[in-house]
């Protein structure tokens, strides 16, 4: 029987969740982790329609879902220098139990990269202010904790899609493969795929995509319902 697997980079979904997904209440891991298995199941489905199994689960080989492992240093802020513990955030808290839900469903394996503080960018100035500063609208003395972000890089996670598609393409784990990603990084995973007979489909999540990346992928297919989608920015 085909096998299909299903690799989502969950740092791309959880930004998009909110344009794609209206109805899902993103600070709750709950709903969030549900959407995912929507989404999983939507794929199922749609190449089902092709194979007409009795249950459309028989075609999953595996969900891999990648992610960093939240940041958890303690650091000071960068106008008040009051200290602020990221292990106990929002972020951090909302990101365990996310990954906690995901990893007790069936055929569903969590791959966690990590996340750094950034060598030349310890903190960012959020694009609003930053323009806001260079039309003249506000100035250096106005700025406050809250306009700025951490400059934290993600690390790891895109060698492991990377190795997972080649190793499930390697070892013919599976027959079709489905990326939820928006981002180019993977084209010569894909094309190792496509090279050795495995299907390549990509879902941007309604995202547009660059036109040179058709070359490298067999499908573009979002599977979200469009009545929960907003129209981008």
């Amino acid at each position: 029987m085909v096998k299909a697997a299903i690799l989502i980079d969950g740092a791309y979904l959880l930004k998009r969740l909110p344009r794609v997904r209206s109805d899902v209440d993103v600070d709750d891991p709950k709903p969030v982790a549900k959407a995912i298995n929507d989404l999983v199941l939507g794929h199922l489905n749609r190449i089902n329609r092709v194979y007409n199994v009795t249950n459309c689960i028989q075609l999953l080989y595996r969900s891999f879902y990648y992610d960093a492992w939240p940041y958890e240093n303690k650091e000071h802020k960068p106008i008040s220098g009051r200290s602020i513990d990221y292990a106990r955030s929002e972020t951090a808290n909302f990101r365990k139990e996310h990954f906690d839900l995901l990893r007790a469903r069936p055929n569903f394996a969590v791959r966690l990269g990590h996340l750094q503080r950034s060598r030349d960018r310890f903190w960012t100035l959020k694009p609003g202010p930053q323009k806001s500063l260079l039309n003249g609208s506000r100035q250096v003395a106005s700025l406050r904790d809250d306009d700025f972000v951490p400059g934290l890089e993600q690390k790891g996670v895109d060698m492991r899609i990377g190795l997972d598609i080649a190793t499930i393409t390697l070892k013919r784990q599976a027959d079709i493969i489905v990326l939820v990603t928006g981002d180019s990084d993977f084209v010569p995973a894909a094309k190792l795929a496509r090279r050795e007979g495995v299907q390549f489909i990509l879902d941007p999540l309604w995202q547009p995509v660059r036109p040179d990346l058709s070359e490298h992928i067999d499908g573009l297919r979002s599977v979200f319902d469009r009545r929960f989608r907003k129209d981008d920015e």
